[in-house]
């Protein structure tokens, strides 16, 4: 069903419908290294809704992906952006880190996640084959749509206080169990 440009999206059955049936992104061998960037323009940021067949398709989120091998995250936050939405970062604010555990009992993360704000950057804007971008006002972010980890610190980094979190999800990732975050 679509309202005007967006669409109503269920984050839920979204999560099954898009992560890529052989993949081992849920369970990986060794912790997968992430970053995730906001990019603000005053009161908005620009959003990413994950095109379907990626990993997080059909969710809202900022630019962002996996950190190479050899590269540091401030590198990766750069390289995803532009990849991503075709916008050159000139400075980086590191705002929190983020631990994610796909099914119970694990002692490591499955991933990690930097997260970076940015309100310096240059370019023009371009979608990417990631997805569709658009601009919202910090109080209209689609939390709803976003992963369900985001409301409990998405609104940290709004209001410019670091964090640190770790969230753990049932193993197919489509439910949020428990969770833990602090002010840093």
């Amino acid at each position: 069903m679509r309202i005007g440009k967006k669409a109503l999206i269920n984050p839920q059955e979204m999560v099954s419908k898009f992560v890529p049936s052989n993949s081992n992104l849920l369970n990986p061998p060794k912790t997968i290294r992430a970053v995730i960037c906001y990019l603000r323009r005053e009161d908005d940021f620009l959003l990413l809704l994950k095109a379907s067949g990626r990993f997080g398709g059909g969710f809202w989120n900022a630019p962002g992906g996996k950190i190479d091998e050899g590269e540091s995250s401030e590198d990766a936050a750069k390289r995803e952006v532009f990849e991503e939405t075709g916008l050159t970062v000139i400075h980086l604010k590191k705002m929190g880190s983020l631990e994610f555990f796909f099914g119970p009992g694990k002692s490591r993360p499955d991933w990690t996640a930097e997260v970076f704000v940015t309100s310096k950057f240059s370019g023009e804007q371009r979608e990417s084959k990631e997805g569709r971008l658009e601009w919202f006002s910090k109080e209209k972010l689609p939390l709803g749509q976003m992963w369900e980890d985001d409301k409990y610190w998405l609104p940290m980094l709004v209001a410019g206080e670091k964090f640190h979190g770790r969230f753990e999800f049932t193993a197919d990732s489509k439910k949020l169990v428990r969770h833990e975050i602090e002010s840093r």
